[in-house]
């Protein structure tokens, strides 16, 4: 009788980088979920102000990682790929038809890739450019563009890129990713 290998038993053996590329993205979402966003910062509470809230955080945590080369490359893949399959199902649990997803997520990839180079833009460009590039992204569906919210969400990117610049990297590519908390703006008092 011939033994069978003890891999053969655990076909599924867990993949380092997939499960970091998840954890990262977890951490993203959690903090796309902050309610002070919406609260005290006035993001629009819809799917487009979360979806961009997304963005946002997926941007700062793949801004940082690309000075981890190569390692970078292979994880921050992972991570687009963990990303857009969970935006993948959350059409299809908001009942979005199976011949439409494929075509939003489509959308949905270019707009992450267009708010990817508005922020970048932004961040080399100055303040004006990144509270530009906020505007148009994080408050595009909102009536107001008032400078407090915009001045207080370019301090956070800011604050924020300056936080993960000091980040360990063996817990970046692990996908340990925190971030700070939203900023304050008395948005509840300036939307009266």
């Amino acid at each position: 009788m011939r033994l069978l290998p003890l891999h053969m038993f655990m076909p599924f053996r867990a993949d380092p980088l997939q499960q970091a590329a998840h954890r990262a993205y977890e951490h993203v979402v959690a903090q796309a979920r902050q309610p002070g966003f919406f609260a005290d910062v006035g993001v629009p509470d819809t799917v487009a102000g979360r979806f961009e809230l997304i963005c946002l955080h997926a941007f700062l945590y793949l801004h940082r990682l690309k000075r981890e080369q190569p390692q970078a490359k292979k994880l921050g893949q992972r991570f687009f790929d963990a990303m857009f399959l969970d935006l993948d199902r959350s059409l299809r649990e908001m009942g979005t038809g199976d011949l439409s997803v494929g075509r939003e997520v489509r959308r949905m990839a270019e707009a992450f890739y267009g708010r990817i180079a508005a922020y970048e833009g932004g961040l080399a460009d100055g303040e004006a450019a990144l509270q530009a590039a906020l505007a148009r992204n994080l408050f595009g569906t909102a009536p107001t563009t008032m400078a407090r919210r915009l001045a207080a969400m370019a301090a956070y990117v800011r604050g924020e890129v300056a936080q993960l610049d000091a980040h360990d990297p063996a817990a970046l590519l692990a996908g340990e990713v925190a971030f700070g908390e939203p900023p304050r703006t008395l948005g509840a008092v300036e939307a009266k």
